[in-house]
């Protein structure tokens, strides 16, 4: 069995940034990936492939609380499922970490506050390439530094729609977004601005996901190791059920197993949590660090729903994610409670829309539809509920979830589209998001400081267990309504910190 300092599972947005952290330090580190690299090929920027045969998606299926078997939006890939994200970077709100009371229950706070967070956001947006510009977000948290890079510059058709949205008194401003890019000189950078970006893999290697910024240059040392196509089966313990003496893996069939001093779980917030439930055993008959029952708990996901605001004018952009609105964020002269935050999706091609409508529409309006479209993401708060949770029968992993706080979200598209008509799209099309978008999961091992009513302690070391620590979004104890993967690398880093201190 060979043996490590520390060993990763998962090469995402927490374990990606967390070798990347810790790969200077000379700890001999083990990365374990259960995925392969997404190759490089003409289909990374296919949109029938990508989205209507979800080429690159995990084949894993899991199951709702009736039983009915689906494909969740999963990518298990090295650098996970920053290899198609959105690439928006923002920092949740000073807010966010406290006490805050929605139309239907409160938002828990935080055992941390901002501040906490606050130079590791920094570092982050480092090392994610983050392009913004301070001062135009009516809800920016304080910080005394400027984006690593000026804002990507909107399109002429963005800029109108901004314009028409600022006259009506809103304060749209720069999405952070995280890629190569350098628009005064776009030779020294290698983003195109292409169409196919958000929701595609990079053929450049532009984008800058877990993968690109963190992974390949951690393993650019001689004591990180990467493993990929190993699935983590199970993490077993010593007689005492206090430490991880070996994790269990599967490569090409056959059982692998390893061991290490610190064992780091970083699979997405189900995932992980089906892991230590899948790790039960006698000193932890429910679970693996799960004494307070609350591993797997209070899944959230936000509620999200696109908005297809259509025109007779013809969108002719090509990279129009730049664009967003936190106006009503907190609230509105209207609204006593917060409602959410609104961004700019990637311009979506017919093929992005086909699953979003019924087979019956046909493609040719699909066409035309999309040629109109400016396509917009509406995201608020959902609330952490103990039975919205993760659980493992036989292997299959089930997920309970029913949205709440909708009424923050209802007002949230009323609002908003009420601005869009205004400002000239006299159609605006929902479509909200289904249980298989778990792009955003979040909170199924909440970090906190009483180990009986969280599972990790504040450095996201387990309660239960003196060497294992979770380092992804299972650690949010509310999931603000603010995108989580800059939030989930500052983590990273935060605990990198704690790691190389002990």
């Amino acid at each position: 069995m060979q043996r490590y300092d520390i060993i990763i599972i998962g090469t995402g947005a927490g374990g990606g940034t967390l070798a990347y952290a810790l790969a200077s330090t000379g700890k001999n580190i083990l990365l374990i990936e259960r995925g392969e690299y997404i190759p490089k090929e003409k289909a990374n920027w296919n949109p029938k492939q990508v989205y209507i045969e979800a080429l690159y998606r995990t084949e894993e299926r899991w199951y709702d609380d009736k039983q009915n078997q689906f494909q969740p939006t999963q990518y298990h890939r090295v650098g996970g499922s920053t290899k198609v994200y959105g690439a928006a970077l923002l920092r949740m709100r000073e807010e966010d970490f406290r006490e805050m009371q929605h139309y239907e229950g409160v938002s828990p706070a935080w055992c941390l506050d901002y501040q906490d967070f606050e130079p590791y956001y920094t570092e982050a947006e480092k090392i994610y390439k983050v392009h913004g510009v301070r001062g135009e977000d009516p809800t920016e948290p304080v910080t005394n530094c400027e984006y690593p890079f000026p804002p990507i510059p909107h399109t002429s058709r963005i800029q109108q729609v901004a314009d028409k949205l600022s006259k009506q008194g809103l304060y749209p401003f720069s999405l952070p977004m995280g890629i190569d890019r350098d628009s005064k000189n776009p030779l020294n950078g290698s983003c195109i601005r292409c169409d196919t970006c958000d929701g595609y893999p990079c053929l450049l290697g532009a984008k800058a996901d877990a993968q690109t910024c963190c992974v390949e240059p951690a393993l650019k040392y001689p004591n990180v190791t990467l493993v990929t196509g190993a699935k983590c089966e199970k993490l077993i313990t010593d007689a005492s059920g206090k430490t991880v003496t070996e994790v269990e893996t599967v490569i090409a069939g056959e059982t692998v197993t390893f061991s290490a001093d610190i064992v780091v779980v970083s699979c997405g917030a189900v995932n992980s949590a089906a892991l230590l439930l899948n790790s039960a055993n006698d000193k932890h008959p429910n679970g693996l660090a799960n004494s307070s029952g609350l591993v797997g708990r209070n899944l959230m996901k936000h509620n999200t729903t696109k908005l297809y605001a259509i025109s007779t004018t013809p969108n002719n952009s090509v990279f129009q994610k730049t664009l967003a609105v936190n106006d009503f964020y907190l609230g509105s002269p209207d609204d006593e409670y917060p409602l959410g935050h609104v961004h700019l999706m990637g311009e979506h091609k017919w093929e992005m829309m086909r699953p979003d409508f019924p087979k019956f529409i046909p493609n040719q309006l699909l066409k035309i539809m999309a040629q109109h479209s400016v396509d917009w993401w509406a995201q608020s708060e959902d609330l952490p509920e103990l039975d919205n949770r993760v659980t493992v029968a036989n292997g299959k992993i089930q997920v309970k979830y029913r949205p709440n706080n909708l009424e923050a979200h209802r007002r949230l598209k009323k609002k908003f589209k009420e601005y869009l008509q205004r400002a000239g799209f006299p159609l605006i099309l929902e479509v909200s998001m289904p249980l298989k978008v778990v792009n955003h999961q979040l909170g199924t091992c909440r970090f906190g400081t009483d180990a009986t009513t969280s599972v990790l302690d504040v450095n996201c070391r387990a309660h239960d267990v003196d060497n294992l620590y979770v380092v992804d979004a299972s650690f949010f104890p509310s999931s603000t309504a603010i995108n989580p993967t800059l939030t989930i690398a500052a983590n990273a880093l935060r605990v990198a910190d704690h790691l190389q201190r002990m």
